[in-house]
């Protein structure tokens, strides 16, 4: 009987993968190495249906038509534009590119996802939020994934509930000559930090080296410290969030692991863990699964990608989906960026 059981599970959890079907059609804006590794597979796996890739070049596109059967490449962005059966259009290009190709999708007022950064000012992002405004476009995206981290969804509906007192963030990673650390690398961080916390205040800023600062930020309910640095090593990046709540503290590090360590108890102010030693205790809340070859473990899956593509898709669909990411959600960060800008 218990294997009939299992039969029927697995034959229905495949059937509702099969059932799951997109019925608009999608076009690619760029085929760099972030879209191979991160991005198309989600798409291939959700089974959107893919029309056009836009790249540079025709050879490029040749290249692209003879490794990806049935799929249209094309260095030509207007082609895609003008075509009514493409609903929405995926941009991951160059990020100096990407403010005048978003700019152009939602003139054609077709949906947009446009990867990080989307584009270099505040200014250029409240233009591009008019732009949707004004051409009445549905859905319009930017690709920061961490929002949809299951892990970072878990620690934000855990800290709605809790009495904040402070939080450190640590992003250090190596040098980074090939462009723009603060919009490349660490706007990841500070909208994370928006996302969790609200709007903050820039109440210090010292740039301790080139690409390198330490932030306090003060929020309505919290104030933390940042330390955004490329001045260390890429063999021993490190990227974590700790924050200290009334009951404990709650540790994100990396993106895909969360912990929550409790309060030790101090009837009448007394730490009784001094009197007494006893073995920190520690609860693992989400943890990334390194044994099981499973969607759920997969790091396109635990990082966020998959969550936000099948966001923006089904969004595109009409199904209601929860938009993390809509370009009026990211003022705050991109103000903090202005703020800090050299």
């Amino acid at each position: 009987m218990i294997h009939n059981l299992i039969s029927r599970y697995k034959q229905r959890r495949t059937e509702r993968y099969l059932r799951q079907m997109y019925q608009c059609s999608y076009a690619f804006v760029g085929m760099g190495q972030h879209s191979l590794t991160n991005l198309y597979p989600v798409v291939r796996h959700l089974g959107l249906p893919l029309k056009y890739v836009v790249v540079t070049s025709e050879r490029r596109a040749r290249l692209i038509e003879r490794k990806f059967v049935g799929l249209k490449a094309t260095a030509s962005l207007d082609e895609v534009l003008a075509d009514d059966e493409v609903k929405g259009v995926f941009v991951s290009a160059s990020p100096s590119a990407h403010f005048s190709l978003a700019s152009r999708v939602l003139q054609s007022k077709k949906c947009l996802f446009i990867e990080k950064p989307p584009c270099q000012s505040l200014a250029e992002l409240d233009r591009l939020i008019a732009l949707q405004r004004l051409y009445g476009v549905p859905v319009a995206m930017a690709g920061l994934q961490k929002r949809y981290a299951p892990a970072v969804q878990l620690l934000k509906r855990r800290l709605s509930r809790e009495r904040l007192l402070s939080y450190d963030f640590r992003y250090l990673t190596g040098s980074y000559p090939e462009g723009q650390a603060l919009l490349d690398l660490y706007i990841h961080s500070i909208d994370l930090i928006c996302h969790l916390f609200g709007r903050p205040e820039v109440m210090a800023c010292h740039q301790s080296a080139n690409d390198s600062w330490l932030l306090m930020l003060r929020h309505p309910h919290v104030v933390g410290t940042l330390e955004l640095s490329t001045a260390y090593s890429w063999a021993a990046a490190e990227e974590s969030l700790k924050v200290c709540t009334q009951s404990g503290v709650y540790q994100l590090s990396p993106i895909d692991s969360l912990t929550f360590t409790p309060r030790p108890a101090t009837p009448f102010g007394i730490p009784l863990e001094k009197l007494h030693p006893r073995r920190c205790s520690r609860e693992y809340l989400c943890r990334p699964d390194h044994f099981n070859p499973i969607l759920a473990a997969n790091p396109v899956y635990t990082q966020g990608y998959f969550r936000e593509i099948q966001s923006f898709a089904e969004a595109v669909e009409g199904r209601g989906s929860h938009v993390l990411t809509d370009l009026q959600s990211l003022r705050p960060t991109y103000e903090t960026l202005e703020h800090i800008k050299p």
